[in-house]
Protein backbone atom coordinates (compact mmCIF):
# COMPACT_ATOMS: atom_id res chain seq x y z
CA UNK A 1 0.00 0.00 0.00
CA UNK A 2 1.15 3.38 -1.50
CA UNK A 3 2.79 5.58 1.89
CA UNK A 4 0.61 8.98 2.49
CA UNK A 5 2.02 12.01 0.82
CA UNK A 6 4.25 14.03 2.37
CA UNK A 7 2.96 17.30 3.43
CA UNK A 8 4.99 20.71 4.32
CA UNK A 9 4.61 22.51 7.73
CA UNK A 10 4.08 25.91 6.30
CA UNK A 11 1.49 27.58 3.25
CA UNK A 12 3.52 26.00 0.05
CA UNK A 13 2.71 28.94 -1.65
CA UNK A 14 4.79 31.28 0.49
CA UNK A 15 7.32 28.84 0.04
CA UNK A 16 7.45 28.94 -3.80
CA UNK A 17 7.34 32.47 -2.90
CA UNK A 18 10.98 32.18 -1.31
CA UNK A 19 13.07 29.84 -3.70
CA UNK A 20 11.74 32.20 -6.78
CA UNK A 21 12.95 34.88 -4.91
CA UNK A 22 16.50 33.62 -5.11
CA UNK A 23 16.24 32.23 -8.68
CA UNK A 24 15.01 35.64 -10.05
CA UNK A 25 18.46 36.96 -7.99
CA UNK A 26 20.42 34.48 -9.46
CA UNK A 27 19.27 34.49 -13.17
CA UNK A 28 19.44 38.29 -13.05
CA UNK A 29 23.24 38.27 -12.83
CA UNK A 30 23.87 36.11 -15.43
CA UNK A 31 22.36 39.53 -17.63
CA UNK A 32 22.59 42.14 -15.55
CA UNK A 33 26.64 42.60 -15.91
CA UNK A 34 26.23 42.78 -19.85
CA UNK A 35 25.79 46.58 -20.33
CA UNK A 36 28.38 47.63 -17.23
CA UNK A 37 31.03 45.90 -18.89
CA UNK A 38 32.38 48.81 -20.67
CA UNK A 39 32.16 50.45 -17.22
CA UNK A 40 34.07 47.73 -15.71
CA UNK A 41 36.89 47.57 -18.29
CA UNK A 42 37.44 51.71 -17.59
CA UNK A 43 37.29 51.45 -14.06
CA UNK A 44 39.51 48.47 -13.51
CA UNK A 45 42.12 48.84 -16.34
CA UNK A 46 41.65 46.38 -18.46
CA UNK A 47 40.99 46.39 -22.58
CA UNK A 48 36.93 45.22 -23.78
CA UNK A 49 38.51 41.58 -24.49
CA UNK A 50 39.65 41.37 -20.93
CA UNK A 51 35.91 42.30 -19.52
CA UNK A 52 34.36 39.63 -20.86
CA UNK A 53 35.46 37.29 -18.74
CA UNK A 54 33.66 38.63 -15.71
CA UNK A 55 30.78 36.93 -17.78
CA UNK A 56 32.35 33.88 -18.86
CA UNK A 57 34.00 32.97 -14.99
CA UNK A 58 30.25 33.03 -13.67
CA UNK A 59 28.78 31.13 -16.98
CA UNK A 60 31.97 28.23 -15.99
CA UNK A 61 31.35 27.81 -12.64
CA UNK A 62 27.79 28.06 -12.97
CA UNK A 63 27.40 25.22 -15.35
CA UNK A 64 29.93 22.97 -13.64
CA UNK A 65 27.60 23.41 -10.55
CA UNK A 66 24.35 22.72 -11.92
CA UNK A 67 24.21 19.23 -12.24
CA UNK A 68 26.59 18.57 -8.48
CA UNK A 69 23.73 19.80 -6.69
CA UNK A 70 21.78 16.68 -6.66
CA UNK A 71 25.22 14.66 -5.53
CA UNK A 72 26.09 17.67 -2.75
CA UNK A 73 22.02 17.57 -1.48
CA UNK A 74 22.82 13.31 -0.70
CA UNK A 75 25.43 14.32 1.26
CA UNK A 76 24.72 17.39 3.54
CA UNK A 77 20.67 17.78 3.36
CA UNK A 78 19.31 19.87 0.66
CA UNK A 79 18.39 23.05 3.04
CA UNK A 80 21.52 23.04 4.18
CA UNK A 81 23.18 22.38 0.59
CA UNK A 82 20.21 25.45 -0.72
CA UNK A 83 20.94 28.27 2.34
CA UNK A 84 25.00 27.57 1.90
CA UNK A 85 24.72 28.29 -1.82
CA UNK A 86 22.63 31.42 -1.31
CA UNK A 87 25.06 32.38 1.66
CA UNK A 88 27.90 32.01 -0.79
CA UNK A 89 26.01 33.68 -3.73
CA UNK A 90 25.91 36.60 -1.36
CA UNK A 91 29.34 36.91 -0.03
CA UNK A 92 30.48 36.74 -3.14
CA UNK A 93 28.46 39.34 -4.40
CA UNK A 94 29.79 42.00 -1.94
CA UNK A 95 33.27 41.01 -2.49
CA UNK A 96 32.53 41.57 -6.34
CA UNK A 97 31.02 45.16 -5.60
CA UNK A 98 34.71 45.42 -3.61
CA UNK A 99 37.15 44.36 -5.95
CA UNK A 100 39.57 46.54 -6.49
CA UNK A 101 41.75 44.87 -9.51
CA UNK A 102 39.97 43.02 -12.46
CA UNK A 103 42.08 39.04 -11.12
CA UNK A 104 39.90 39.49 -8.02
CA UNK A 105 36.65 40.48 -9.59
CA UNK A 106 37.63 37.05 -11.59
CA UNK A 107 37.93 35.47 -9.04
CA UNK A 108 35.23 36.51 -6.57
CA UNK A 109 32.79 35.55 -9.59
CA UNK A 110 33.75 32.14 -9.60
CA UNK A 111 32.72 31.96 -6.66
CA UNK A 112 29.21 33.68 -7.25
CA UNK A 113 28.87 31.34 -9.86
CA UNK A 114 29.68 28.44 -7.60
CA UNK A 115 26.91 29.74 -5.01
CA UNK A 116 24.31 30.56 -7.78
CA UNK A 117 24.68 27.35 -9.60
CA UNK A 118 23.48 25.53 -6.76
CA UNK A 119 20.49 27.64 -6.44
CA UNK A 120 17.79 26.28 -9.65
CA UNK A 121 17.82 22.42 -9.38
CA UNK A 122 17.38 22.66 -5.55
CA UNK A 123 14.64 25.13 -5.86
CA UNK A 124 13.03 22.84 -8.71
CA UNK A 125 13.07 19.94 -6.72
CA UNK A 126 11.59 21.84 -3.45
CA UNK A 127 8.78 22.61 -5.54
CA UNK A 128 7.96 19.18 -6.64
CA UNK A 129 8.20 18.08 -3.31
CA UNK A 130 6.41 20.95 -1.55
CA UNK A 131 3.03 20.74 -4.48
CA UNK A 132 0.93 18.23 -4.69
CA UNK A 133 1.24 16.70 -8.79
CA UNK A 134 -2.13 18.61 -9.73
CA UNK A 135 -0.84 21.89 -8.43
CA UNK A 136 2.52 21.43 -9.96
CA UNK A 137 1.85 23.74 -12.92
CA UNK A 138 0.97 26.40 -10.55
CA UNK A 139 4.38 26.66 -8.94
CA UNK A 140 6.63 26.25 -11.80
CA UNK A 141 4.08 29.05 -13.26
CA UNK A 142 5.62 31.36 -10.52
CA UNK A 143 9.48 29.79 -10.81
CA UNK A 144 9.15 30.18 -14.53
CA UNK A 145 8.31 33.35 -14.14
CA UNK A 146 11.30 34.49 -12.36
CA UNK A 147 13.79 32.28 -14.89
CA UNK A 148 11.90 34.32 -17.63
CA UNK A 149 11.84 37.60 -16.35
CA UNK A 150 15.41 37.98 -15.21
CA UNK A 151 17.14 38.00 -17.82
CA UNK A 152 14.87 40.22 -19.37
CA UNK A 153 14.65 43.24 -16.81
CA UNK A 154 18.75 42.64 -16.37
CA UNK A 155 19.65 44.64 -18.72
CA UNK A 156 17.49 47.55 -17.87
CA UNK A 157 18.63 47.28 -13.99
CA UNK A 158 22.29 46.78 -14.78
CA UNK A 159 22.24 50.15 -17.44
CA UNK A 160 19.66 51.99 -14.87
CA UNK A 161 22.66 51.27 -11.77
CA UNK A 162 25.39 51.88 -14.02
CA UNK A 163 24.04 55.32 -15.30
CA UNK A 164 23.01 56.63 -11.98
CA UNK A 165 24.95 55.28 -9.83
CA UNK A 166 28.05 52.98 -10.28
CA UNK A 167 28.94 49.57 -12.23
CA UNK A 168 29.52 48.21 -8.48
CA UNK A 169 25.57 48.67 -7.25
CA UNK A 170 25.42 45.72 -10.18
CA UNK A 171 26.57 43.64 -7.24
CA UNK A 172 25.52 45.26 -3.99
CA UNK A 173 22.08 45.00 -5.18
CA UNK A 174 21.83 41.33 -4.41
CA UNK A 175 22.66 41.88 -0.59
CA UNK A 176 19.14 42.67 0.83
CA UNK A 177 17.48 39.91 -1.27
CA UNK A 178 20.51 37.41 0.25
CA UNK A 179 19.26 38.16 3.98
CA UNK A 180 16.13 38.13 3.56
CA UNK A 181 15.82 34.67 1.26
CA UNK A 182 18.15 33.01 4.29
CA UNK A 183 15.67 33.76 7.23
CA UNK A 184 13.01 32.35 5.41
CA UNK A 185 14.13 29.70 4.11
CA UNK A 186 15.53 28.83 7.47
CA UNK A 187 11.78 29.85 8.80
CA UNK A 188 9.94 27.90 6.36
CA UNK A 189 12.03 25.23 3.70
CA UNK A 190 12.03 21.74 5.38
CA UNK A 191 13.50 18.61 3.95
CA UNK A 192 11.19 15.96 3.14
CA UNK A 193 11.31 12.49 5.20
CA UNK A 194 12.51 11.12 1.92
CA UNK A 195 15.43 13.42 1.53
CA UNK A 196 16.43 13.41 5.08
CA UNK A 197 16.17 9.27 5.39
CA UNK A 198 18.80 10.00 1.79
CA UNK A 199 21.21 11.59 3.84
CA UNK A 200 21.26 9.25 6.59
CA UNK A 201 21.99 6.49 4.44
CA UNK A 202 24.88 8.13 2.99
CA UNK A 203 26.53 8.88 5.92
CA UNK A 204 25.62 5.67 7.46
CA UNK A 205 26.98 3.71 4.90
CA UNK A 206 30.38 5.98 4.49
CA UNK A 207 29.04 7.65 1.06
CA UNK A 208 32.27 7.95 -1.65
CA UNK A 209 32.63 11.16 -2.95
CA UNK A 210 33.39 11.04 -7.07
CA UNK A 211 36.44 13.13 -7.11
CA UNK A 212 37.20 11.81 -10.81
CA UNK A 213 33.15 12.57 -12.21
CA UNK A 214 34.13 15.82 -10.64
CA UNK A 215 37.49 16.70 -12.26
CA UNK A 216 36.03 15.42 -15.25
CA UNK A 217 32.69 17.60 -15.51
CA UNK A 218 34.41 20.61 -14.14
CA UNK A 219 37.00 19.76 -16.84
CA UNK A 220 34.18 19.25 -19.74
CA UNK A 221 32.31 22.28 -19.60
CA UNK A 222 34.68 24.99 -18.02
CA UNK A 223 36.79 24.46 -21.36
CA UNK A 224 33.19 24.16 -23.39
CA UNK A 225 32.24 27.66 -21.74
CA UNK A 226 35.96 29.17 -23.25
CA UNK A 227 35.18 27.62 -26.42
CA UNK A 228 31.75 29.19 -26.61
CA UNK A 229 32.92 32.43 -25.37
CA UNK A 230 36.13 33.20 -27.21
CA UNK A 231 35.79 31.45 -30.07
CA UNK A 232 34.76 33.73 -32.22
CA UNK A 233 37.06 36.39 -31.20
CA UNK A 234 40.07 33.85 -31.54
CA UNK A 235 38.74 32.71 -35.49
CA UNK A 236 37.69 29.15 -33.92
CA UNK A 237 39.87 26.69 -35.14
CA UNK A 238 42.34 28.82 -36.84
CA UNK A 239 43.81 29.50 -33.29
CA UNK A 240 45.43 26.60 -31.65
CA UNK A 241 44.61 27.25 -28.52
CA UNK A 242 41.02 27.29 -29.17
CA UNK A 243 41.59 23.72 -31.10
CA UNK A 244 43.52 22.04 -28.13
CA UNK A 245 40.22 23.39 -25.73
CA UNK A 246 37.79 21.39 -28.37
CA UNK A 247 39.98 18.42 -27.88
CA UNK A 248 40.14 18.66 -24.12
CA UNK A 249 36.42 19.16 -23.53
CA UNK A 250 35.50 16.36 -25.79
CA UNK A 251 37.67 13.73 -24.69
CA UNK A 252 36.36 14.66 -20.82
CA UNK A 253 33.17 14.39 -22.20
CA UNK A 254 33.74 10.67 -23.36
CA UNK A 255 35.79 10.29 -20.29
CA UNK A 256 32.93 11.22 -18.02
CA UNK A 257 30.50 9.36 -19.61
CA UNK A 258 32.41 6.32 -19.49
CA UNK A 259 33.07 6.66 -15.88
CA UNK A 260 29.76 7.88 -14.65
CA UNK A 261 28.52 4.00 -16.64
CA UNK A 262 30.86 2.09 -14.57
CA UNK A 263 30.43 3.74 -11.16
CA UNK A 264 26.32 2.96 -11.89
CA UNK A 265 27.49 -0.52 -12.96
CA UNK A 266 28.96 -1.17 -9.51
CA UNK A 267 26.04 0.53 -7.73
CA UNK A 268 27.84 3.56 -6.65
CA UNK A 269 26.00 6.82 -6.78
CA UNK A 270 27.61 8.84 -9.39
CA UNK A 271 27.87 12.79 -9.84
CA UNK A 272 25.24 12.18 -12.98
CA UNK A 273 22.83 9.56 -13.30
CA UNK A 274 23.50 9.00 -16.89
CA UNK A 275 20.34 6.29 -16.82
CA UNK A 276 17.89 9.21 -16.69
CA UNK A 277 18.32 8.92 -20.23
CA UNK A 278 16.22 5.93 -20.50
CA UNK A 279 13.04 7.79 -19.53
CA UNK A 280 11.98 9.30 -22.43
CA UNK A 281 10.16 12.34 -21.20
CA UNK A 282 13.43 13.03 -19.41
CA UNK A 283 15.58 13.22 -22.55
CA UNK A 284 13.32 14.83 -24.78
CA UNK A 285 12.84 17.48 -22.40
CA UNK A 286 16.56 18.27 -21.91
CA UNK A 287 16.83 18.48 -25.55
CA UNK A 288 13.56 20.72 -25.68
CA UNK A 289 15.23 22.83 -22.30
CA UNK A 290 18.24 23.40 -24.61
CA UNK A 291 16.17 25.01 -27.67
CA UNK A 292 14.29 26.81 -25.04
CA UNK A 293 17.88 28.27 -23.39
CA UNK A 294 19.32 28.86 -27.15
CA UNK A 295 16.51 30.76 -28.26
CA UNK A 296 15.44 33.01 -25.04
CA UNK A 297 19.05 34.17 -24.08
CA UNK A 298 20.07 34.41 -28.19
CA UNK A 299 17.17 36.23 -29.35
CA UNK A 300 17.12 38.68 -25.76
CA UNK A 301 20.89 39.28 -26.73
CA UNK A 302 20.39 39.64 -30.67
CA UNK A 303 17.64 42.66 -29.82
CA UNK A 304 19.48 44.29 -27.10
CA UNK A 305 22.38 44.40 -29.51
CA UNK A 306 19.96 45.55 -32.20
CA UNK A 307 18.83 48.47 -30.30
CA UNK A 308 21.78 49.40 -28.40
CA UNK A 309 24.26 49.23 -31.69
CA UNK A 310 21.64 50.00 -34.67
CA UNK A 311 18.91 52.21 -33.36
CA UNK A 312 20.82 54.01 -31.15
CA UNK A 313 19.29 53.38 -27.85
CA UNK A 314 20.49 53.35 -24.07
CA UNK A 315 21.05 50.50 -22.47
CA UNK A 316 17.98 52.01 -20.04
CA UNK A 317 15.74 52.39 -23.40
CA UNK A 318 17.12 48.85 -24.70
CA UNK A 319 15.40 47.20 -21.61
CA UNK A 320 12.96 49.35 -21.19
CA UNK A 321 11.63 47.84 -24.89
CA UNK A 322 12.61 44.47 -23.98
CA UNK A 323 10.38 44.29 -20.77
CA UNK A 324 7.09 43.42 -23.06
CA UNK A 325 8.33 39.62 -23.48
CA UNK A 326 8.88 39.96 -19.99
CA UNK A 327 5.48 41.17 -18.87
CA UNK A 328 3.95 38.75 -21.37
CA UNK A 329 5.46 35.53 -20.01
CA UNK A 330 4.39 36.74 -16.59
CA UNK A 331 0.76 37.15 -17.45
CA UNK A 332 0.42 33.96 -19.57
CA UNK A 333 2.31 32.04 -17.16
CA UNK A 334 -0.16 32.68 -14.35
CA UNK A 335 -2.86 31.06 -16.83
CA UNK A 336 -0.89 27.93 -18.27
CA UNK A 337 -0.24 27.31 -14.47
CA UNK A 338 -3.64 26.99 -13.77
CA UNK A 339 -5.04 25.31 -17.03
CA UNK A 340 -1.34 22.76 -16.90
CA UNK A 341 -3.34 19.74 -15.05
CA UNK A 342 -6.69 20.15 -17.30
CA UNK A 343 -5.03 20.15 -20.29
CA UNK A 344 -2.70 17.56 -22.20
CA UNK A 345 1.17 18.95 -21.35
CA UNK A 346 2.23 18.13 -25.11
CA UNK A 347 -0.68 20.42 -26.80
CA UNK A 348 0.65 23.29 -24.48
CA UNK A 349 4.16 22.93 -25.82
CA UNK A 350 3.63 22.22 -29.06
CA UNK A 351 1.36 25.70 -29.14
CA UNK A 352 4.11 27.27 -27.09
CA UNK A 353 6.73 26.53 -29.72
CA UNK A 354 4.55 27.17 -32.65
CA UNK A 355 4.03 30.30 -31.08
CA UNK A 356 7.28 31.27 -30.33
CA UNK A 357 8.46 29.89 -34.39
CA UNK A 358 5.50 32.73 -35.52
CA UNK A 359 6.31 35.62 -33.43
CA UNK A 360 10.48 34.75 -34.85
CA UNK A 361 9.50 34.63 -38.08
CA UNK A 362 7.21 38.13 -37.50
CA UNK A 363 10.53 39.02 -36.14
CA UNK A 364 12.49 38.43 -39.19
CA UNK A 365 10.71 41.79 -40.67
CA UNK A 366 12.59 44.06 -38.54
CA UNK A 367 14.33 47.07 -40.11
CA UNK A 368 16.02 50.61 -38.78
CA UNK A 369 12.56 52.04 -39.44
CA UNK A 370 11.02 50.30 -36.59
CA UNK A 371 9.33 51.92 -33.58
CA UNK A 372 9.72 51.81 -29.45
CA UNK A 373 6.02 50.19 -29.82
CA UNK A 374 6.66 47.94 -32.74
CA UNK A 375 9.74 46.41 -30.99
CA UNK A 376 7.65 46.08 -27.52
CA UNK A 377 4.88 44.15 -29.76
CA UNK A 378 7.46 41.53 -31.31
CA UNK A 379 8.76 40.96 -27.56
CA UNK A 380 5.62 40.84 -26.38
CA UNK A 381 4.29 37.65 -28.87
CA UNK A 382 7.75 36.09 -28.06
CA UNK A 383 6.94 36.20 -24.19
CA UNK A 384 3.84 35.21 -24.97
CA UNK A 385 4.55 32.12 -26.54
CA UNK A 386 7.34 31.09 -24.08
CA UNK A 387 4.97 30.85 -21.24
CA UNK A 388 3.52 28.21 -22.68
CA UNK A 389 6.65 25.94 -22.49
CA UNK A 390 8.41 26.07 -19.35
CA UNK A 391 6.12 24.83 -16.89
CA UNK A 392 4.83 22.07 -19.02
CA UNK A 393 7.75 21.02 -20.24
CA UNK A 394 9.36 21.27 -16.49
CA UNK A 395 6.91 19.16 -15.24
CA UNK A 396 6.65 16.42 -17.94
CA UNK A 397 10.21 15.88 -16.97
CA UNK A 398 9.61 14.29 -13.87
CA UNK A 399 7.13 11.87 -14.87
CA UNK A 400 8.54 8.29 -14.14
CA UNK A 401 11.21 9.70 -12.41
CA UNK A 402 11.22 8.11 -8.80
CA UNK A 403 11.00 10.86 -6.16
CA UNK A 404 15.30 9.79 -5.02
CA UNK A 405 15.93 11.12 -8.54
CA UNK A 406 14.25 14.97 -8.49
CA UNK A 407 17.34 16.63 -7.64
CA UNK A 408 19.29 14.81 -10.69
CA UNK A 409 16.17 15.67 -12.97
CA UNK A 410 15.92 19.79 -11.88
CA UNK A 411 19.76 20.14 -11.75
CA UNK A 412 20.51 18.46 -15.40
CA UNK A 413 17.49 19.95 -16.96
CA UNK A 414 19.06 23.06 -15.52
CA UNK A 415 22.22 22.74 -16.87
CA UNK A 416 20.48 21.95 -20.86
CA UNK A 417 19.00 25.72 -20.30
CA UNK A 418 22.15 26.93 -19.45
CA UNK A 419 24.32 25.53 -21.74
CA UNK A 420 21.83 25.84 -24.84
CA UNK A 421 21.94 29.76 -23.84
CA UNK A 422 25.78 29.58 -24.19
CA UNK A 423 25.58 27.60 -27.21
CA UNK A 424 22.81 30.06 -28.48
CA UNK A 425 24.76 32.93 -27.68
CA UNK A 426 27.81 31.77 -29.15
CA UNK A 427 26.12 30.97 -32.41
CA UNK A 428 24.86 34.67 -32.11
CA UNK A 429 28.37 35.73 -32.78
CA UNK A 430 29.58 33.62 -34.63
CA UNK A 431 26.76 33.59 -37.72
CA UNK A 432 26.53 37.69 -37.26
CA UNK A 433 29.90 38.21 -38.03
CA UNK A 434 30.64 36.28 -40.99
CA UNK A 435 26.99 37.04 -42.25
CA UNK A 436 27.29 40.65 -41.82
CA UNK A 437 30.62 40.65 -44.00
CA UNK A 438 28.75 38.83 -46.41
CA UNK A 439 25.74 40.75 -47.27
CA UNK A 440 28.25 43.67 -46.98
CA UNK A 441 29.73 41.98 -49.97
CA UNK A 442 26.53 41.88 -51.28
CA UNK A 443 25.78 45.25 -51.06
CA UNK A 444 29.07 46.82 -52.19
CA UNK A 445 28.45 44.83 -55.60
CA UNK A 446 25.47 47.07 -56.42
CA UNK A 447 26.82 50.39 -54.97
CA UNK A 448 28.16 51.02 -58.77
CA UNK A 449 28.30 54.23 -61.00
CA UNK A 450 25.70 51.89 -62.94
CA UNK A 451 23.50 51.81 -60.64
CA UNK A 452 20.75 54.84 -60.99
CA UNK A 453 19.58 54.46 -57.20
CA UNK A 454 23.36 54.34 -55.89
CA UNK A 455 23.81 57.29 -58.34
CA UNK A 456 20.26 59.10 -57.39
CA UNK A 457 21.21 58.94 -53.49
CA UNK A 458 24.65 59.55 -53.85
CA UNK A 459 23.91 63.19 -55.33
CA UNK A 460 20.89 63.34 -52.63
CA UNK A 461 22.84 63.41 -50.08
CA UNK A 462 25.70 65.68 -51.59
CA UNK A 463 22.94 67.70 -52.26
CA UNK A 464 22.20 68.14 -48.77
CA UNK A 465 25.62 68.64 -47.61
CA UNK A 466 26.61 71.06 -49.62
CA UNK A 467 23.21 73.61 -48.38
CA UNK A 468 24.68 73.12 -44.56
CA UNK A 469 27.82 75.32 -46.14
CA UNK A 470 30.48 72.08 -47.49
CA UNK A 471 32.16 72.36 -51.14
CA UNK A 472 31.07 69.48 -53.62
CA UNK A 473 33.89 67.62 -53.05
CA UNK A 474 33.52 67.23 -49.50
CA UNK A 475 30.16 66.64 -49.49
CA UNK A 476 30.39 63.71 -52.25
CA UNK A 477 32.91 62.23 -49.99
CA UNK A 478 30.27 63.05 -47.00
CA UNK A 479 27.70 61.61 -48.62
CA UNK A 480 29.99 58.27 -50.02
CA UNK A 481 30.79 57.80 -46.32
CA UNK A 482 26.96 58.24 -45.17
CA UNK A 483 25.82 55.69 -47.18
CA UNK A 484 28.27 53.07 -46.46
CA UNK A 485 27.48 53.50 -42.84
CA UNK A 486 23.69 52.75 -44.02
CA UNK A 487 24.90 49.88 -46.17
CA UNK A 488 26.70 48.15 -42.80
CA UNK A 489 24.05 48.63 -41.15
CA UNK A 490 21.36 47.52 -43.25
CA UNK A 491 24.03 44.22 -43.55
CA UNK A 492 23.69 44.21 -40.01
CA UNK A 493 19.56 43.68 -39.91
CA UNK A 494 20.37 41.04 -42.75
CA UNK A 495 22.63 39.61 -40.64
CA UNK A 496 20.22 39.69 -37.44
CA UNK A 497 17.01 38.27 -39.82
CA UNK A 498 19.41 34.99 -40.91
CA UNK A 499 19.95 34.38 -36.89
CA UNK A 500 16.31 34.64 -36.11
CA UNK A 501 15.40 32.26 -38.98
CA UNK A 502 17.33 29.89 -37.88
CA UNK A 503 15.87 29.80 -34.16
CA UNK A 504 12.49 29.80 -35.64
CA UNK A 505 13.19 26.85 -37.50
CA UNK A 506 14.46 25.34 -34.62
CA UNK A 507 11.18 25.83 -32.60
CA UNK A 508 9.58 24.43 -35.48
CA UNK A 509 11.10 21.16 -35.22
CA UNK A 510 10.45 20.92 -31.64
CA UNK A 511 6.61 20.70 -31.98
CA UNK A 512 6.24 17.09 -33.62
CA UNK A 513 8.97 16.00 -30.82
CA UNK A 514 6.28 17.26 -28.30
CA UNK A 515 4.26 14.47 -29.24
CA UNK A 516 6.30 11.37 -28.85
CA UNK A 517 6.18 12.39 -24.72
CA UNK A 518 4.55 10.26 -22.53
CA UNK A 519 1.44 12.22 -21.17
CA UNK A 520 1.03 11.61 -17.85
CA UNK A 521 0.59 13.87 -13.90
CA UNK A 522 3.42 12.09 -12.35
CA UNK A 523 4.62 8.29 -11.69
CA UNK A 524 3.88 7.52 -8.35
CA UNK A 525 6.87 6.90 -6.79
CA UNK A 526 7.67 10.72 -7.79
CA UNK A 527 5.19 11.59 -5.65
CA UNK A 528 5.11 9.54 -2.66
CA UNK A 529 6.75 10.74 0.06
Amino acid sequence: MAEQRWVPKHNPWLIALVVSMATFMEVLDTSVANVALPHIAGSLGASQNESTWVLTCYLVSNAVVLPLASYISTLIGRKRFYMSCVALFGISSLLCGLAPTLPLLLFFRVLQGVGGGGLGPSEQSILTDTFEPAKRGQAFALYGMAVILAPTVGPTIGGWLTDNFDWRWIFFINLPVVVLSLFLTHKLVEDPPAIQKEVKEARSSHFRVDYIGFSLLALTFGTLEVVLDKGQEDDWFSSHLITAFVVVSAAAFLAVILWELYLAQKKQRPILDLMLFSNRNFALSMGMMFVLGASLYAVNTLFNQFLQNLMGYTAEQSGLALASGGLATMICMTIVGAISSKVDPRKLVAFGFAVTAASLFYMSGMDLQMSFAHVSLLKFFQGFGIAFLFIPISTMSYIGVSENKNNDVSGMTNLARNIGGSCGTSYLTTVYARHQQLHEHALIKNATNGNVFYLNRINTMTQQHMASGMSRMAAKQQAIQQFYQQLQAQAGVMSYIDIILFFAGACLLMIPVAFFMKRGVASSTAVMH
